[in-house]
């Protein structure tokens, strides 16, 4: 049996998704960037952050396997899709739905990096810093939460539950 008690809600999503669109149009202001989003939790967050940004901005997308139905990360990151176009001399934001141990957004940056970008800064929406096991940090993060499965707004268990408008936390209830 599942519970779900909402961690961060709609509204402090918006509120924070503006935020950080407002320093990404900060930081590259005059500049084109492109917005890489890792697949599938990331693609809210990707469409929210975009509209939030007052520049020219392209889209691109990244596919790995590294959870699987699993509530662990399995270590092992495959990647299934990588970006369809050049990011040669462009500016790259990575944007991740959550940091969690590092592991996969480590893979990310080296696999976006031998495309050989102007720059590459990652913008992550949830920050599990608690778990992390490789020393890789956010340039653009939303919320530090603790270590909890989290679900919504992207963020799936087993494929369910992307659509909620809020971060809820994912509790599994011991069957007696």
């Amino acid at each position: 049996m599942e519970r779900l008690k909402v961690l961060v809600t709609r509204e402090q999503i918006a509120a924070k998704v503006a935020e950080l669109g407002a320093r990404i149009t900060q930081d590259f202001a005059g500049e084109t960037i492109v917005l890489v989003g890792v697949l599938k939790g990331a693609v809210i967050f990707v469409a929210d952050l975009a509209r939030a940004i007052n520049l020219e901005v392209a889209f691109d997308f990244m596919s790995v396997s590294s959870y699987g139905n699993t509530r662990e990360q399995s270590g092992d990151v495959k990647l299934l899709k990588d970006v369809d176009h050049s990011m040669e001399g462009k500016n790259v934001i990575l944007v991740e739905d959550i940091l969690d141990t590092g592991v996969t957004l480590s893979f990310l940056k080296e696999q976006v990096q031998r495309h050989t970008p102007k720059s590459i800064r990652i913008a992550a929406l949830l920050d599990k810093s608690s778990r992390r096991r490789v020393p890789i940090q956010g340039d653009y993060v939303g919320f530090e939460i603790p270590d909890e499965f989290v679900v919504g707004y992207g963020l799936d268990f087993a494929g369910r539950h992307r659509n909620l408008p809020d971060i809820c936390v994912l509790e599994m209830e011991k069957s007696s």
